[in-house]
């Protein structure tokens, strides 16, 4: 089989089809950039909540003066009170759960505050209205519940936050977002392996005289699909080129310019280190499918 030959067979079938083969491409193009950003997605959920489950904190909140809560009846929590809260924290029940406690004072909370709101909204509640509280880090970020549960309903807590059940529904509409992903590349994909069978069927049907030549002359199966499988494999390949092409400058100009400038919070963020690792699963997705479309067709259609 002479490769040379082969190749410009599949050439010129492609030239043939310039219609479909666009749209081949095409198809492909949209389903594969579905594909990578849903594979990037699900890779920036799982090191987002990898980094900030490693670092998200629960936070028991002491009673502060302006508390009302049925914990806080006696208004601010008094040092007694704090210091019961610190030693359980310390106590053998709960140290071994722990790797770290940070004790914020008011003077602490009310910065915390003035960065959030400003100096001029925070003036208004004041240092002496703040409540003092206790930052905790879990070894096992999936334990945080148990400092929620010894806490709760405790005197002078008014309220047990755990940070990580605030990032959770980000985590969902981003899993979610990657669910609608994947769906539409499914359905992109199938049209695509459908468009490329179609394709070669009528290119096989416009040189159906060439085939009835070759079979008379003995060429072999092998020979006469070869160049059709060529033609679907070309068109699939350029579109997944383009697909790769788009995930890159997605991350490049999309995540590591914009996203990264506007939300902090996110971070870390997927980079091009991960967008190239894509970029071959995305070629070999389309040369796969259209390989074995494009095979399965002209068998198919030489059978009949």
């Amino acid at each position: 089989m002479r490769i040379g030959l082969v190749i410009g067979e599949a050439l010129l079938g492609l030239r043939r089809n310039l219609s479909m083969v666009i749209s081949v491409v095409l198809v492909t193009f949209v389903s594969l950039t579905f594909v990578g950003a849903a594979v990037l997605m699900q890779t920036q959920i799982s090191t987002m909540r990898a980094y900030w489950g490693e670092k998200a904190e629960v936070t028991v909140y002491m009673c502060s003066p302006l508390s009302t809560s049925d914990t806080c009846v006696g208004g601010e929590a008094s040092e007694e009170q704090i210091e019961k809260v610190k030693q359980d924290l310390e106590g053998d029940a709960l140290s071994p759960l722990i790797s770290q406690v940070r004790f914020q004072s008011k003077e602490d909370a009310y910065q915390d505050i003035v960065a959030q709101l400003g100096e001029e909204q925070a003036s208004v509640i004041g240092v002496d209205n703040t409540s003092v509280d206790f930052r905790v880090i879990m070894k096992d970020p999936q334990q945080s519940e148990v400092i929620s549960e010894a806490f709760h309903g405790v005197a002078g807590v008014e309220a047990v936050k755990d940070q990580r059940k605030l990032l959770d529904p980000l985590f969902s509409a981003l899993t979610v977002a990657t669910y609608i992903a994947v769906g539409v590349a499914a359905l992109m994909l199938i049209a695509a392996v459908l468009l490329i069978a179609t394709t070669i069927r009528l290119s096989a049907y416009a040189r159906r005289k060439e085939i009835g030549i070759m079979r008379l002359v003995g060429a072999s199966n092998g020979s006469i699909q070869t160049p059709f499988v060529l033609e679907g494999v070309f068109a699939a390949l350029l579109g997944s080129v383009l697909a790769s092409g788009a995930v890159l400058a997605g991350v490049h100009f999309g995540v590591e310019g914009y996203l990264a400038e506007r939300v902090p919070f996110m971070r870390p963020l997927v980079g091009m280190q991960e967008a190239a690792f894509v970029v071959p699963v995305l070629i070999g997705i389309g040369v796969v499918l259209s390989a074995l479309s494009a095979g399965f067709a002209i068998r198919r259609w030489l059978r009949t």
